[in-house]
């Protein structure tokens, strides 16, 4: 079957290089960016240009792009994909999959929300790779709107390119614990890093230095949006992580030995039973 993909930077041109890898599928792609176009062409992860005209030849159209410009662009080609299924890949789900549910009711075309769990501190199709999806959690938001065969072909697909497993889930649900697993780790990585100390770390820095500031070289216009798209979720978490920590401020201010070691074994036990690398 013919997929197209919109947005070839590193979700969309993994995407890509993976069901060029792993499928007998025909690829058809699209960016903004020349140079990724270029690329793409040759290294063979897309067989051509995703174009208004065959656009309805598409089974399944996957959208990578940031949410403003993620609605816009469906809404702008939205008579154009009747008969398609799309899955979009955004990162927030509720102010997503109600606008593009309604535009493919309009329009005579299935939607699915998607947010693979799966990423790097790099973007770009450069940082595209097939292997980007191995041993990850395909998230997926269907509802009472939801074609059962379309339902079907997306699994199918995920998991011939290297998902895991998928994670079935409502659009409210999904922002709400993605504020927590992403988004806060995503600012508390940028806040960390702010400190005059970060420039004097060589030679005093190992694996916790690496692993809580490498989401700091994120691209601050997408997560921008996405962070005002779920304020609300993200307000919360962000609120108990500082009250979490001015409980450790406290202890080490009244150098409290007692609350410490409990603050500590607390943490230590509650990551026991979260799980989790």
């Amino acid at each position: 079957m013919k997929i197209g993909i919109v947005g070839l930077g590193l979700i969309g041109g993994s995407l890509a290089k993976c069901i060029k890898r792993y499928t007998d599928n025909q690829v058809l792609g699209i960016d903004i960016n020349e140079e990724s176009m270029t690329m793409a062409h040759m290294s063979g992860a897309i067989d051509g240009e995703l174009t208004a005209e065959n656009m309805s030849d598409c089974r399944l159209i996957m959208i990578a792009i940031p949410p403003v410009a993620l609605v816009k662009w469906v809404e702008d080609n939205a008579k154009n994909m009747k008969g398609t299924l799309l899955i979009d890949m955004c990162g927030v789900k509720r102010s997503i999959c109600d606008k593009l549910h309604a535009v493919a009711a309009e329009n005579g075309f299935s939607y699915l929300g998607g947010h693979p769990m799966a990423g790097r501190e790099v973007s770009g199709f450069a940082n595209a790779t097939v292997d980007l999806f191995k041993g990850a959690s395909m998230i997926l938001t269907p509802d009472e709107r939801t074609d059962i065969l379309m339902l079907d072909l997306a699994k199918h697909l995920f998991m011939a390119i290297g998902f895991d497993s998928i994670t079935f889930t409502t659009p409210d649900e999904h922002d709400r614990i993605i504020a927590y697993t992403s988004q806060l780790a995503h600012i508390t990585s940028s806040a960390y890093i702010k400190s005059p100390t970060a420039q004097k770390h060589m030679g005093f820095s190992a694996g916790s230095y690496r692993d809580l500031t490498r989401v700091a070289k994120l691209d601050e216009k997408l997560w921008t949006e996405l962070f005002l798209e779920n304020s609300d979720y993200l307000t919360g978490e962000l609120r108990q992580l500082v009250d979490n920590l001015n409980e450790y401020l406290t202890a080490l201010e009244a150098k409290d030995a007692d609350k410490l070691v409990r603050l500590l074994r607390d943490g230590r036990e509650l990551k026991l039973t979260a799980g989790g690398d």
